[in-house]
């Protein structure tokens, strides 16, 4: 018997194989110019491996392509793109169909309809030839020219529905943006939903057992504060979608869709404690004998600043200002990294231990742009947590203390110190919620912030459990 299936290959003594070359523009993406995977030494072990290792070779394309032409367009992203293929030939979709009487005599319609003549002679190139009594050969354009017919002739067959991918390909557009760790999140978000759903669904049939379905599917195996992050991002693309794509009488029936009822759920002082002062210390004195250098800075920073984790190690070292009156960091959105919101923007002191370790920071990082090369990129603050974390973990079992524990420590340190609530938030970049806090000057606020962090930081007491 021969064997006569693509891609399929004898090789002497060595047996059969499957080799398929890869299309030049994909071989930078996969990182070879052919596909090759031994199927047997006999035909018959080849016949029988040959259709999983065939669907595996065209998911493997499948996917390059992806990864440089991006994701298959929807019918909404093609009745998008066939609107503005047709403008930028000249044609909008301000006007009404034109009457009957009225067709012959319109000069616009006529341009499109000449326009929708040449996208067909594309695929009949002898049209013109063809007679009344000829068949018709069967032809079939591509979905970019179809949409594209269909805008010149004003979308006859009406606008489609938007559909969940629809929403989350334009949040990630229009809010997320470069962000890869939100990127991440959102895709991981939506996994759980289209498992939830079985298949992308139009936004306006999404009812709330639908819902339910995917909060529900989300609790298999997941803390309800997990599932409730989750839900605020199904939450936030929904609203968005409704606002944007002019969704008149859909409603988001995601809203006040909670994991755990609240009564029930796990009150948020109890998700983490801060830790004592003696837990600090055991935990610095380890960092300090075992941990790269970079880390050992890190944790000081922390420990004398109040900082959330993200904030200090996505630092870059323009950020450090040493020679100035009140030695400071300046924690502001950059590319490299993602602040949690407009209030914690600010300038922070650096007093005793973190000023050292800031100086030893800035001479270690040489050259470099970011203060901590290790950890100053996508998911590098998750790197140094859970790096923090094993020594963190070596030194208190209880799960409710982690790296993050240092800010509530400062939080209670400041409480203890006397400081006022206004003059903690500066410090902490928390908001108060009142107009005010936008008022005022940097200078004046670095200066409260000294003074509050001199006090916190000069308090011996234990902090509150």
């Amino acid at each position: 018997m021969k064997i006569d299936v693509k891609h399929i290959q004898k090789r002497g003594k060595a047996g059969w194989r499957y080799r398929r070359k890869i299309p030049e523009e994909l071989r930078t993406i996969l990182g070879k110019r052919e596909h090759l995977v031994p199927l047997g030494t006999t035909e018959q072990e080849a016949l029988k491996k040959y259709p999983r290792v065939h669907a595996e070779a065209e998911k493997l394309l499948s996917d390059a392509v992806k990864r440089v032409h991006g994701p298959a367009p929807t019918e909404w992203g093609h009745f998008r793109d066939g609107i503005t293929a047709a403008r930028k030939i000249g044609f909008r979709q301000d006007r009404d169909l034109p009457s009957p009487a009225g067709v012959e005599t319109d000069t616009d319609w006529q341009a499109r309809l000449k326009a929708v003549e040449k996208l067909a002679l594309k695929y009949l190139p002898n049209f013109e030839s063809i007679g009344d009594d000829d068949d018709v050969p069967e032809f079939l354009p591509t979905e970019a020219d179809t949409a594209l017919a269909q805008a010149l002739l004003l979308n006859p067959s009406g606008i489609p529905a938007p559909t969940l991918e629809d929403a989350k390909r334009l949040y990630l557009k229009e809010r997320v943006g470069d962000d890869e760790t939100k990127q991440m999140e959102l895709e991981r978000v939506f996994k759980l939903v289209r498992e939830a759903l079985g298949k992308d669904r139009k936004l306006g049939s999404i009812k709330r057992e639908d819902a339910k379905e995917v909060r529900d599917h989300m609790l298999d195996g997941r803390k309800a504060s997990s599932v409730d992050r989750y839900l605020n991002v199904i939450r936030a693309v929904f609203n968005h979608a409704i606002r944007e794509f002019d969704l008149a009488g859909v409603t988001n029936p995601f809203m006040n869709l909670e994991a755990a009822p609240k009564d029930k759920a796990e009150p948020d002082k109890d998700k983490r404690r801060p830790f004592t002062l003696d837990e600090v210390t055991a935990i610095t004195a380890r960092i300090m004998s075992h941990a790269k250098e970079d880390l050992q800075h890190i944790w000081i920073t922390l420990n004398g600043t109040g900082c959330r984790l993200a904030e200090v190690s996505g630092l870059r070292v323009a950020d450090v200002h040493l020679d100035q009156p009140t030695p400071h960091i300046t924690v502001e959105w950059h590319d490299d990294r993602r602040i949690k919101n407009k209030v914690s923007r600010r300038n922070v002191p650096l007093i005793g231990h973190a000023l050292e370790a800031a100086k030893e920071a800035v001479k270690a990082a040489g050259n470099a742009r970011m203060l901590f090369p290790a950890y100053g990129r996508p998911r590098g603050p998750a790197s140094a947590s859970a790096a923090l974390g094993k020594h963190v973990r070596a030194c208190v079992a209880d799960p409710k203390a982690t790296t993050h524990s240092l800010r509530h420590l400062m939080k209670d340190r400041l409480r203890l110190a006397g400081v006022t609530k206004s003059d903690q938030d500066i410090v902490l970049g928390h908001s108060s919620g009142s107009v005010g806090e936008d008022y005022g000057g940097d200078d004046a606020r670095l200066e409260v912030a000294r003074r509050a962090l001199e006090k916190a930081l000069a308090t011996l007491a234990k902090p509150i459990s």
